[in-house]
């Protein structure tokens, strides 16, 4: 549900000029989502929404353009660099081989990245596939991982 609901607002503010945290929640309510203001509150943070001033002089709710590897959390990072064992690229896949039981946690943390051209993950125990919609995207990913993994 949370993927859901955090693609929807990620609509909704693309579509709409949102000022404030209420009006998010009333559209989301028009859309049939809803919403505790705590939960709106933490996908707000997890989508790293900004509030930024529009052409218009009005202050409204924004993605802040960052790669994917700038946004996440600290502690998805962890996940990744403390868990990953090996990860390479076949075509238009990812596979990321973990440490035993983690490839659910990697490909969590993947799923959280809202990655446009990423069309699926699938976790076994020790060994994760990323299924993206092109070669160019796989390699763009791979690039990513690359970089939450190796720099500090």
């Amino acid at each position: 549900m949370k993927p859901d609901r955090q693609s929807v607002i990620l609509d909704i503010i693309s579509e709409q000029v949102i000022e404030t945290q209420n009006q998010l929640m009333l559209a989301l309510t028009e859309r049939g989502i809803k919403s505790t203001q705590a939960t709106l509150s933490r996908d707000i943070k997890d989508l790293g929404l900004v509030k930024q001033c529009g052409p218009d002089g009005v202050y409204r709710y924004a993605v802040v353009k960052q790669s994917a590897a700038e946004n996440l959390s600290q502690k998805r990072k962890a996940i990744l660099r403390q868990g990953v064992v090996s990860f390479d690229l076949a075509q238009n896949l990812l596979v990321i081989k973990t440490l035993p039981g983690l490839a659910m946690n990697a490909c969590s943390v993947i799923d959280s990245m809202h990655l446009e051209k990423l069309v699926g993950t699938l976790a076994g125990d020790n060994t994760a596939f990323l299924a993206m919609k092109d070669n160019e995207s796989a390699q763009e990913l791979y690039q990513e991982i690359e970089k939450i993994i190796f720099d500090s």
